[in-house]
């Protein structure tokens, strides 16, 4: 190939030069040699270093979505997958670059690394990859290879560590082009920019960020990125879910995506199955504060405070599932506000003791309610014993709130429940409200009355050998009432 002419020489020639017979391979034996030639000697892979499994929590049955991100290069990716993760604020978003996954060059590519082509799947460690999405869909922390685009070497000594999440979002150029890869992803999203974009944001990002030549960014894109787009980028395109025109300028796709992500994060497994369970949306606060009141090292004074503040946002997320009526009222500027008026038939009804604790956020919440109290005896699992029942009078007449902070085997819940369908009280009008639920408990309840419905913060994973809430917060009345001395 003849020499390439110095920076004065016009673009148009180093274009027409560059589109010219060239290897679209990535093998070399002595001389170039097309992709099918025998495998090339390469330096032993980087492992991708795993840490141990995370400790069983609260989310151990949450599969994290995957959103696999791609388009041609320079076509706004980074900047969608940024957008997403700014809106995604109140969760664990982990972002995954393919480009960190790119092959240390042996010293024979290194010779002839203009020839390199970058652009290729042969280029990219997708085995590495696969086990790093699979360990983090796993919950296991990773840690990623950084990839020096100067030497285009690894970085041997130092890693990016990437923890287990509640998004996981891969981005790269070939993303889809391999079945296993796109196996694993909840949503494919395709970023469309028109090609002399994505080449002017390429020139800007090469020389800028990369110490790269105009020539021999042109060069390469006429060459290797070209026809790697039209052969591997794009075919990749008839598999994904959504396609972002414009990328990052394209605000109402994104928002959408966004909205669709948190719906499918404020999914939990068990709410597909019962349609009458809700969990609230998680946030940091929210779960912080469980973080907080699971700690068995915690004080009882905060102990109490944060659960209080949990059990108000369940309380009144359980109010907003009351029917209402509309009405219109005036202002003090004398307008006209179409609101609602809250339901007036309400009573609360506790599970003595712990039940007890939920009252006051309550009564905080609902001026002057009546509130009953039932007590059963509990005996392993065998919560079926009723010791004790005050309700109001009219209570049939009602819709009833039933507090208990943990729902477990769902025994002594059913317990309740019954008896207040003994008193006259219509199962669709029973709310029941709690801190955590065990699935266990959740299937009990929700087979024997699938027209009540459940308010909860957060689903363990299940129940140990002496039925106790995994992983749970220990004895919640003791903790809360200051007797488990």
């Amino acid at each position: 190939m003849s020499p390439v002419p110095d920076e004065t020489t016009a673009i148009d020639y180093v274009m027409e030069a560059a589109s010219g017979a060239h290897f679209s391979g990535l093998r070399f034996d002595g001389l170039l040699t097309s992709s099918s030639s025998s495998p090339r000697a390469s330096p032993t892979p980087t492992p991708t270093h795993f840490s141990t499994p995370t400790p069983l929590d609260s989310t151990a049955t949450k599969q994290p979505f995957v959103i696999g991100v791609s388009g041609g290069t320079a076509s706004g990716k980074t900047t969608v997958c940024d957008m997403i993760i700014q809106q995604l604020h109140d969760h664990r978003v982990v972002l995954i670059n393919q480009d960190s996954f790119y092959r240390g060059l042996t010293l024979e590519e290194m010779k002839h690394v203009h020839e390199y082509n970058f652009d290729h799947p042969d280029a990219f460690d997708t085995e590495q990859l696969l086990e790093c999405v699979e360990k983090l869909k796993s919950g296991m922390s990773v840690q990623v290879p950084i990839y020096d685009f100067k030497t285009h070497q690894r970085c041997s000594d130092s890693f990016r560590q990437v923890n287990a999440s509640d998004v996981i979002i891969l981005e790269g150029i070939l993303v889809f082009h391999d079945v296993r890869v796109r196996n694993l992803m909840s949503m494919k999203i395709f970023v469309d920019t028109d090609a002399d974009v994505r080449l002017a944001r390429r020139i800007r990002r090469d020389t800028v960020e990369r110490g790269r030549d105009i020539n021999s960014v042109l060069e390469q894109y006429a060459k290797f990125v070209k026809p790697a787009f039209d052969d591997f980028v794009l075919p990749s395109k008839k598999y994904t879910d959504v396609i972002i025109p414009r990328g990052g300028d394209n605000h109402v796709a994104i928002d959408l995506i966004v909205q669709h992500i948190r719906t499918k994060l404020g999914q939990h497994d068990l709410c597909k199955i019962y349609p009458n369970v809700y969990v609230i949306q998680s946030t940091f606060q929210i779960r912080g504060m469980h973080t907080l009141i699971r700690d068995k090292e915690i004080s009882k004074h905060d102990f109490v405070f944060y659960s209080d503040r949990l059990i108000r946002l369940v309380v009144e997320h359980g109010l907003g599932h009351l029917p209402f009526t509309e009405k219109q009222i005036v202002t003090p500027t004398g307008s006209v506000y179409t609101g609602v008026d809250f339901c007036k038939k309400l009573c609360g009804v506790s599970i003595i003791r712990s039940g007890e604790s939920m009252e006051n956020a309550l009564r905080a919440c609902c001026k002057g309610i009546k509130i009953g109290k039932i007590l059963i005896h509990r005996d392993g699992d065998n919560g079926k014993q009723l010791i004790y029942e005050k309700l109001p009078k009219d209570i049939l007449e009602r819709h009833v709130l039933l507090l208990d902070p943990v729902l477990a085997t769902g025994n002594s819940a059913n317990q309740a429940i019954e008896l207040l369908i003994q008193k006259g009280v219509p199962e669709s009008h029973i709310i029941f409200l709690n801190l955590i639920s065990a699935p266990e408990g959740i299937h009990c309840v929700c087979k024997r009355f699938p027209s009540l419905k459940i308010v909860t913060s957060e689903i363990d994973h299940s129940l140990n050998e002496e039925y106790r809430v995994i992983p749970g917060l220990g004895e919640f009345g003791d903790r809360y009432f200051g007797t488990d001395d």
